[in-house]
């Protein structure tokens, strides 16, 4: 199947990043690298980049609202999202009805937001957002989707490198 992806190089994507005015994000496979550890008492760990923090950190200080929006519910997304001083919205069964509210709640629209995604559950809103953004190991029932595409994988710096881009988009 062929890919309708292109690199956050291409010159699109600086144009759509610089009217992004809030930023959503999958937490699963975007902000993390897709594996779980449990243990025995079912405790759930996962992994995330650290690199994320200075590049969320980065792309509100160029004027963006950074949320994940997560259908997950867990107590890891909700420390990881405290600990970034981003709002976290988890347990989303419908995440375009979810981005719809939130965007409602700040004044903007669609043509304002970008979504970060990885998987069959973020299809919706990857087709409304104006700039849509999948991570480099998506799965590939995302391949057709007309959406930017991270070099970097999900929980291994793909959050950091959508940030930067944005950032640098808006001429942060």
């Amino acid at each position: 199947m062929q890919s309708s992806s292109r690199a956050l190089t291409h010159p699109e994507f600086a144009e759509r990043a610089r009217k992004v005015r809030l930023l959503a994000i999958d937490f699963d496979g975007v902000m993390t690298d897709n594996y779980v550890y449990v243990s025995e008492d079912g405790t759930e760990v996962v992994r995330c980049s650290r690199l994320e923090g200075y590049g969320l950190r980065r792309a509100m200080a160029a004027g963006v609202h950074c949320v994940i929006i997560s259908t997950e519910e867990n107590p890891v997304v909700s420390a990881r999202a405290r600990k970034l001083k981003i709002a976290c919205h988890q347990g989303v069964e419908d995440k375009v009805a979810a981005l719809e509210a939130l965007l409602s709640e700040h004044g903007f629209g669609f043509q304002d937001a970008a979504f970060i995604g990885n998987d069959i559950n973020d299809l919706g809103v990857l087709g409304k957002v104006h700039l849509p953004v999948i991570v480099a190991d998506a799965h590939e029932d995302l391949d057709t989707l007309t959406a930017f595409r991270t070099l970097k994988p999900g929980g291994q710096g793909a959050v950091r490198e959508v940030c930067d881009a944005i950032a640098a988009a808006k001429g942060g």
